[in-house]
């Protein structure tokens, strides 16, 4: 008997669709309360760190160069005190297959439904993801799907967006573009229903194993070129998957003393799911719409259970502004002769300013790099914001930045400063979060429940029962 399509029928099957088309079970990381098993999760991978690193190998990805940016470490430090300014280095995820550390999370993802005998894989995004992914199934020889949130309702998408799409299309793969609301998750589900194709998720513990590589690479490349641990990574952060395995596997290299910085684009103020405020933004990745709302919520994704978990790896979490970020993908390029795109940029802008904070013998490395292609220009990006009706001008983006309004390109770099978000708001968002979604009134915390919130928060007992207004 045909099963119904319609939206409700089709979400209400969305746990048996997503354990199908996953292989994996989650209610066998299920406590029945709010904790769940995350180590056990990740170690159904059943993928050490060597042989993520060989599936990797095989397909052009991985072991990528760090760069000193010299040029710009001199710069940060004409806007230093004396004796401050770090050395900022870039782990170059561009010169991975596709142009972007996912393909790290792709490789590792198709391998293992090739493994499986999977016909073909799916995901659903509108960013480097996609062409990840549909990358590597081409190399590995599967079929591909790609559903990306594209539009408007009046039809416009934005240059990077299409630009994807493209990408996605030239490596063979099919592209379902849909508008901004519910319709993305319910499309990619009644598909992947459909087709039996495996969810190649960015939440999948597949995805976020194949982005400890990364860590680890960045902790061995520091030791080998500068005779110590880095003193700070910086992570441009959305859906949490970077910071999470990039610490994962800088943690597996045994770096203790090594801070992680999260950097997102501050877009307060536009919501994500809006229609009318989605091409109000003239950046698609690492802002806060979806940077926040991932790491107050990390299970609000395409699988039951993230594996990415901001907040359990997160020591500080910045905000940059978009001209700041466009103004150094500009510096970037002029100074360092690396003409990048936006994603890992965002984290640049926000380490250019954090070196000022650290002295001059400091580590500090941007964790990636992207590719940079037509529609990932800041030129195009500044036209598709003239054309929205936002107004661009120089200035102090610290105090004339507006979401939605405009762009304030900084006078000159001393501007550029990074914005300390309320990582424990965060954090105290997240412990509520968790309660509520379990049902569990949290006088009736378990032990394993505290301790599990305790991880989720990288906090402490005291901090949780305060949280909560326990006695």
């Amino acid at each position: 008997m045909a099963l119904a399509k319609d939206y409700d029928s089709v979400m209400g099957r969305a746990n048996d669709i997503m354990k199908t088309a996953l292989g994996l079970d989650y209610q066998e990381f299920e406590s029945g309360s709010v904790a769940f098993d995350y180590e056990a999760l990740m170690n159904a991978t059943n993928y050490t760190l060597d042989e993520i690193t060989k599936i990797q190998s095989r397909t052009g990805v991985g072991n990528t160069p760090l760069l000193e940016l010299r040029n710009l470490t001199e710069l940060a430090r004409k806007y230093a005190k004396p004796g401050y300014g770090a050395r900022i280095f870039a782990k170059d995820e561009a010169a991975n297959a596709s142009g972007s550390f996912k393909a790290r999370r792709a490789a590792c993802a198709v391998a293992h439904a090739k493994k499986l005998g999977y016909k073909g894989v799916m995901a659903a995004t509108s960013g480097n993801y996609g062409a990840a992914v549909a990358s590597q199934a081409a190399m590995q020889g599967l079929e591909c799907i790609i559903v990306q949130e594209c539009y408007d309702s009046r039809g416009v998408g934005q240059p990077e967006i299409v630009e994807k799409a493209r990408a996605c299309e030239a490596y063979g793969a099919e592209v379902v573009q849909l508008t901004v609301g519910p319709e993305l998750f319910y499309s990619f589900l009644s598909i992947m229903e459909d087709t039996g194709y495996f969810n190649a998720s960015l939440y999948s513990p597949f995805g976020i194993a194949g982005i400890e590589t990364l860590g680890y690479e960045i902790a061995m490349q520091c030791r080998e070129f500068v005779g110590k641990d880095p003193d700070m990574v910086v992570c441009t952060t959305a859906g949490g998957g970077m910071i999470t395995g990039t610490a994962r596997g800088i943690m597996k290299a045994g770096c203790a003393n090594t801070q992680m910085v999260a950097a997102a684009i501050d877009l307060t103020g536009l919501h994500m799911a809006s229609d009318s405020q989605f091409n109000r933004k003239s950046c698609t990745t690492g802002h806060t719409g979806f940077a926040v709302p991932h790491t107050t919520d990390p299970d609000l994704s395409d699988v039951p259970r993230a594996a990415t978990r901001t907040l359990r790896y997160t020591d500080r979490y910045v905000t940059i502004t978009q001209g700041e970020v466009m103004y150094m993908t500009e510096a970037l390029a002029n100074l360092e002769g690396i003409e990048r795109g936006p994603a890992g940029n965002t984290a640049l802008a926000a380490a250019f300013s954090l070196a000022q904070e650290l002295p001059e013998d400091a580590v500090l490395v941007v964790s990636e790099t992207e590719y940079t292609g037509a529609g990932k220009h800041i030129q195009p990006q500044l036209t598709f914001a003239r054309e929205n009706g936002i107004e661009i001008k120089f200035g102090d983006p610290a105090k004339e930045d507006k979401p939605g309004e405009n762009i304030i390109l900084p006078k000159n770099p001393g501007y550029i400063k990074h914005q300390e978000a309320d990582i424990n708001r965060f954090r105290q968002s997240m412990i509520k979060k968790a309660c509520k979604k379990s049902g569990v009134d949290p006088k009736d915390l378990t032990a394993e429940d505290m301790r599990f919130l305790i991880e989720e928060t990288k906090t402490n007992e005291e901090f949780v029962k305060r949280t909560l207004e326990l006695k």
